[in-house]
Order: structure tokens, then C-alpha cells, then sequence
């Protein structure tokens, strides 16, 4: 993948500017005390410097429900974003490389924790820097409709790249991971980060949104309704959608000539996302000659994060993703 160097060094000075223009939002707070010991994130991007495109004529209200009752593991979910922004989580050690963070949620919701922060801690401690993106929902009245995931992600990995000096990373090793719907995101982003979605606002905008890679984990990558989340699909697409809109929303349908190299992995028992949405991926991958490794797990069933991974077999698949990862010059 090539970078416009002219266009990024343009760019960073374009986010310099802005970034002391003005604050950003504050990341997702729920009401109450958090754990001590977790570092919580207190740097955050903006994605959209004049408001997010197509603002519903009655907006959502922002909200963050804590699921968790245990008052040592928080376990947030966040809903109706208006102001869709990046968690910043920063390396001591910056290895230079970068992964922006797409949680589930079934497009109900952004998962804040596990999908989102634990994985972000866990890039940090090897020298990723990370970015959480709390991307805004498809189903709550913005004019992009389905669209509208895809744009903030695309938006979210231009301003990486255009912010690459600031941020010490390498504007050329920018990867995305997603998971369950965060999982569409990121196979969404992974095949149309060409696709036209929103309307250039910045030079941010004249970078590439490609991934320098993708690992899509437990993902929903079709609409096909015989193996489709039906949740995800409904809210994505609504209750009756054209075999049009079915085929431009499944990332399976969609894999272009110069798809980045991907990191599949599911569990065989996933009993909300079918695993034939990652067999599907994966094979129209390797019709593409598009290098792809997939790992399957027998046991693990759906949403197991990191947290919920723990002392089963699939708890070793951080680590087969940064080995990967290593084989495709990421970091």
C-alpha cells in the first residue's frame, strides 16, 4: 500500500492545527466508580470536526449502561452517538505500528470494555498503539443509513494516518481488528475502503482508509439470512431488504483484487454468529489470492473477548494473531 507522503505531511499539519483549536469529547462515561488499577483512557479524536454528516432531526442521546455487577470488572456498552471519536491508548514503548479497535455490539450498541479497552491494554503492553473507535449506529436516523459505520471508520483511519508523526506511528502500519458487528466494520472497511460513503471535509481525507491488514474475530460478514445475525442484519439493513442491499452489505460478497492480507479466527459453537460467516470470508479471500489465515476453535462460543477466553483452548489467540501479525510485516 502506498501513502501520498506530500498529502500526509499536508495532512498532520491540517490535525496540528485543529487539535488545538478546540477539546475533544470525553470518552464514554458510565455513572459510578470504576475498578482501581485499570488505566482508563484520557485522550480521545474527533472524528468529524463540524458534527458527524446527516444529523438526525432528532438526535440521540448518548448513553452508557454498565451490564456488569461484579464492581471489580466493568463491562460498559454505549448507545446513541452523535459525536463519534477515537479512544487513544498510547505504548511506553511505541513499536510503531497501530490497530484501531471496531467492539460488538450487534450494532444495538458499542461495547466499551471487552471488546474495546481490554484489547486496547493488551496492544499497549506490546507496543501497539490503539485506538477504540465508538463509531456511530446504523439504526438510529443518521441520512447514511447502512453507510454509516463504514464512514466513521473510513474517517477514523485517515486521521490516524494524517496524525502519524504526532502519534508516533508508521502511517503505513495502521491495521483494524473487529469483533462480532465491530467485526462487519472491520471486514466492511477491510474490502470497500474505497468505497464513496461521505463527503471529503479535510485534507485527512485525501489518505487511504485500506488497512494495512484486518483480523475480523467472530465476525458477522454476511447478510445472507440463512447464516446472517439477525439482529445485526435488521438493524443494518431493516426488516425486508432488497438481494441487492444484502449482497453490498455482505464483506464476503464485496472482496476487491488488492483486499489487505486478514486474520480470521471463530468458534465451531458460536451459537449467535455462525461460523459460516468466517468460512464464507475466507474462502471468497482466497478466490482473490488475498492472503488469509483462519484459526477455529472447537469450544468457545460467541463474544469471548479476552476475558471470557480464559482457560479454554481459544485463550492462545491473542497471540496467534501477533505472531500473524509479525508475518505480514505489521509489528
Amino acid at each position: 500500500m502506498t501513502i501520498d507522503r506530500r498529502s500526509l505531511i499536508v495532512a498532520g499539519l491540517a490535525s496540528t492545527l485543529t487539535a488545538r483549536a478546540g477539546a475533544q469529547t470525553p470518552p464514554p462515561v458510565a455513572v459510578g466508580a470504576l475498578p482501581p488499577g485499570l488505566p482508563q483512557p484520557v485522550e480521545t479524536i474527533d472524528l468529524w470536526p463540524a458534527g458527524a454528516p446527516g444529523r438526525p432531526a432528532k438526535p440521540p442521546v448518548e448513553t452508557v449502561n454498565e451490564r456488569s455487577t461484579d464492581p471489580l470488572v466493568t463491562d460498559r456498552a454505549v448507545f446513541g452517538i452523535t459525536r463519534p471519536r477515537m479512544a487513544v491508548f498510547r505504548p511506553d514503548r511505541p513499536n510503531g505500528a497501530a490497530v484501531l479497535l471496531t467492539p460488538g455490539g450487534g450494532y444495538r450498541w458499542v461495547v466499551v470494555d471487552k471488546e474495546g479497552y481490554e484489547m486496547a491494554r493488551w496492544l499497549t503492553a506490546r507496543g501497539f498503539t490503539a485506538f477504540v473507535l465508538f463509531y456511530r449506529l446504523p439504526g438510529e436516523g443518521w441520512a447514511a443509513g447502512p453507510d454509516v459505520p463504514l464512514a466513521d471508520a473510513q474517517r477514523a483511519m485517515r486521521l490516524i494516518r494524517h496524525r502519524a508523526r504526532d502519534l508516533a506511528i508508521d502511517p503505513e502500519r495502521v491495521s483494524a481488528m473487529g469483533f462480532s458487528a465491530g467485526g462487519h466494520v472491520c471486514a466492511s472497511l477491510s474490502t470497500r475502503f474505497d468505497a464513496s460513503v461521505y463527503q471529503p471535509v479535510d485534507p485527512a481525507d485525501r489518505l487511504s482508509a485500506k488497512p494495512h491488514s484486518a483480523a475480523p474475530i467472530y465476525p458477522v460478514c454476511s447478510m445472507d439470512p440463512a447464516i446472517a445475525h439477525p439482529g445485526s442484519r435488521q438493524l443494518l439493513l431493516g426488516a425486508a431488504p432488497t438481494p441487492e442491499l444484502e449482497a453490498r452489505y455482505s464483506p464476503d460478497r464485496q472482496v476487491p483484487a488488492d483486499a489487505p492480507p486478514h486474520f480470521l479466527l471463530h468458534a465451531e459453537d458460536d451459537d449467535v454468529v455462525p461460523v459460516e460467516n468466517s468460512l464464507r470470508l475466507r474462502a471468497a479471500l482466497k478466490t482473490r489470492g488475498i492472503p488469509v489465515e483462519m484459526h477455529l476453535f472447537a469450544n468457545g462460543g460467541h463474544g469471548f473477548g479476552l476475558r471470557k477466553a480464559v482457560g479454554k483452548p481459544v485463550e492462545v489467540w491473542p497471540e496467534l494473531w501477533r505472531a500473524w501479525a509479525r508475518t505480514v510485516g505489521l509489528g
